[in-house]
């Protein structure tokens, strides 16, 4: 204050870490704010997971078909939210302009991108703790290291960002609804998330092994269902895919 009483102007940005940290906010309320999104992060895996692990539909070969399940639906939980709702959301950011505008305000481009990513992080949080108390009380015994089934989320997390990055930022909105919608479907039931890769030809096994669901699938299952270490080669296509999409997304992503 000035000694006239006077408030003197400090015009210029807030804090970096304050920017990013707000801008989390405001993606993760959004989000849940919006009900396609909530259908697919939400309602979809809950009724798949109670579902399937309540009728006898699908031969898991477990005499527990919430042990299969609960892994996989884990997995269709992180990619509903990474892939499919991160690149329907920025898709229509992109078309309506929101992105350009954002993209010109004192936050940096790699900046409003952390925020995605960490609003991707906070959904996926409560989707996890939602999801591991349904199972519980449908009877799930989980087994492994916490830390292994962290790493792999982590990757699977950066692997479907940057797979819906890249979608969002080179087509057309409506595209990227359809495509991601179809994406989801085609992974739900050939990403062995519900139906076990056995149950397909060797062949497909071999092609199907190599997607990011899958490898997200299964390692989670090798480690919650069967107690294993850390499955290097699930984690080895898991990086790959991450690495191989962020850096696409990056070269690219269309702001316009």
């Amino acid at each position: 204050m000035t000694a006239t009483g006077m408030y003197t102007p400090k015009p210029g940005a807030a804090p970096l870490g304050r920017m990013i940290a707000t801008q989390a906010v405001l993606e993760t309320k959004m989000l849940l704010r919006n009900g396609e999104q909530l259908l697919l992060t939400v309602v979809i895996p809950t009724l798949v997971l109670v579902l399937f692990s309540s009728v006898d539909i699908i031969d898991t070969g477990t005499d527990k078909a919430v042990d299969f399940l609960t892994p996989g639906v884990l997995a269709l939980a992180v990619m509903s939210t990474a892939f499919t709702g991160q690149a329907i959301a920025t898709g229509f950011e992109r078309r309506y302009g929101v992105l350009k505008r954002l993209a010109s305000s004192p936050l940096p481009r790699w900046a409003l991108m952390t925020a995605k990513t960490a609003s991707v992080l906070v959904t996926e949080i409560l989707q996890v703790i939602l999801l591991t108390v349904i199972a519980f009380a449908l009877g799930w015994s989980p087994q492994g290291n916490p830390f292994t089934v962290l790493l792999l989320l982590i990757l699977g997390t950066a692997a479907f960002s940057g797979l819906g990055l890249l979608m969002a930022g080179t087509l057309k909105a409506e595209a990227t609804l359809a495509a991601a919608n179809l994406v989801f479907l085609l992974l739900l039931v050939f990403g062995g998330v519900i139906v076990p890769l056995d149950q397909f030809s060797p062949a497909t096994q071999d092609i199907l092994s190599l997607l990011p669901i899958t490898a997200l699938s299964d390692g989670l299952r090798d480690v919650l269902q069967h107690g294993a270490g850390i499955p290097w080669g699930d984690l080895g296509i898991l990086a790959v895919w991450a690495a191989a999409g962020l850096a696409a997304a990056g070269r690219f992503f269309r702001w316009e």
